[in-house]
């Protein structure tokens, strides 16, 4: 009897077309799967179709705020991703509905048609939290594993990549503010991780080489305070600016105007709540081996990534002078 191939096996990505996503796509073709990208606006990821081979990529529509399109899209296939998330609530896009609701969704597709899970959450998911963000993240890994008890849940934290959305956006704040806020002094910890490295461990747990049922935390080489963060992407681009403190009282008071303005100066009460809390890997996830390294991956420094993609903040670009 002949074994399997990876080409056999079909695999549902939900939000396959955002940050993530396009990772996690090209690390599946690369390792020969048959790939169905499920998201809201399918005529909008035909950019993913040269990450794999011809025919190995195709997108589907599906919303995981309507229950039988997530059902459809998981058809015939034998493991299903569950990349979908917000970081700010607008419209109908509501923590509750996209992170709790249609996870459990998500799972109950899983259930139904025997397939695999890897549900990606958040470090920091806590039903008690004070952050709205984070109690959906934690309500959305008890409502994965009730459907779904063998869902493998990955919690990462910042990620860091050409087009993410944290040394971006600090860096392109920095070329238009004289300032960059400190909320809290600063000295919440965080331990970005690469892109990457995290598309990496989920292509293993879609390989069966992680362990059903557990959540994995995924963070990078190294954890910075947010101050020391900022003097990074500072001495990167080569500006320098004022690091102002901000009490959190002060910096919520500020977010409830911030919330309305465009990025990069969009802030919202619920994110200044979420600084109240470190952004990194639990010593109980070290200790039972539930981490990157633990599953053989040795994760990029920020240092490896992040300067690649933050010349263009610099105020010549990469055509800067370097005399003394």
């Amino acid at each position: 009897m002949t074994a399997r191939s990876n080409s056999d096996t079909l695999v549902t990505v939900y939000g396959g077309s955002g940050f993530l996503g396009r990772h996690v796509v090209r690390a599946l073709a690369k390792r020969d799967y048959r790939i169905r990208v499920a998201v809201r606006r399918p005529e909008l990821a035909h950019f993913l179709q040269p990450l794999g081979r011809v025919g190995q990529i195709h997108a589907v529509q599906a919303n995981l705020r309507h229950a039988p399109s997530v059902e459809a899209a998981a058809r015939d296939a034998q493991v299903l991703i569950n990349l979908v998330g917000i970081l700010t609530e607008g419209g109908r896009q509501r923590f509750d509905s996209v992170h709790s609701y249609g996870a459990e969704q998500v799972a109950l597709a899983a259930s139904a048609h025997g397939a695999r899970l890897v549900h990606v959450s958040a470090i920091g998911a806590d039903e008690n939290s004070s952050a709205h963000y984070a109690r959906s993240k934690a309500a959305a890994e008890r409502l994965v594993l009730s459907a779904q008890p063998q869902a493998v849940i990955m919690r990462p934290s910042i990620l860091f990549g050409p087009e993410d959305d944290f040394f971006n956006r600090f860096a392109s704040l920095a070329r238009m503010s004289p300032a960059l806020p400190l909320i809290g002094g600063g000295q919440t910890r965080f331990q970005p991780v690469f892109v990457g490295d995290v598309a990496k461990a989920i292509a293993d747990a879609v390989d069966g080489k992680l362990n059903g049922g557990t959540i994995y935390e995924l963070g990078g080489p190294d954890e910075r305070t947010f101050k020391q963060l900022m003097q990074y992407v500072l001495a990167t681009i080569e500006r320098k600016r004022l690091l102002l403190p901000f009490p959190f009282f002060a910096a919520k008071l500020q977010a409830m105007v911030l919330q309305f303005m465009p990025p990069p100066l969009t802030l919202t009460p619920d994110q200044v709540e979420l600084l109240r809390a470190d952004n990194i890997v639990s010593d109980a996830a070290k200790a039972s081996g539930r981490t990157l390294q633990g599953i053989g991956i040795e994760p990029e420094p920020i240092e490896a990534i992040v300067s690649s993609y933050l010349w263009r903040f610099r105020k010549a670009g990469q055509f800067r002078s370097r005399a003394a």
